[in-house]
């Protein structure tokens, strides 16, 4: 994991949001690349479909699309292409427009 990535984990963990920005078009048109956004955290427990979220699937970080809700997988994540990345718990970010 880079060391930007996981300062941000650590922010959100401590209570903090910030504003961000990310490369990459897999989240068109709901976010563009590059595309400044607020990030406050969150948990996955707190996550409903539809949602936006910082979070880590199978070791990679995504700011991705929460697809389901389950008690025991916790969120499907996928991007705004119809691809999933799986099942996690290690949500830590809730994005919002600006």
């Amino acid at each position: 994991m880079n060391p930007n990535t996981f300062r941000k984990i650590q922010r959100l963990q401590n209570g903090e949001s910030f504003l961000t920005r990310e490369l990459g078009n897999s989240m068109l048109p709901l976010y563009k690349s590059n595309e400044i956004h607020k990030v406050t955290p969150i948990t996955w427990s707190e996550c409903k479909v539809g949602d936006v979220v910082f979070c880590k699937v199978k070791g990679n970080c995504y700011t991705h699309k929460v697809y389901a809700v389950d008690e025991k997988k916790g969120c499907l994540i996928g991007n705004n292409k119809g691809h999933m990345n799986g099942w996690t718990k290690n949500v830590y970010g809730l994005a919002h427009k600006l």
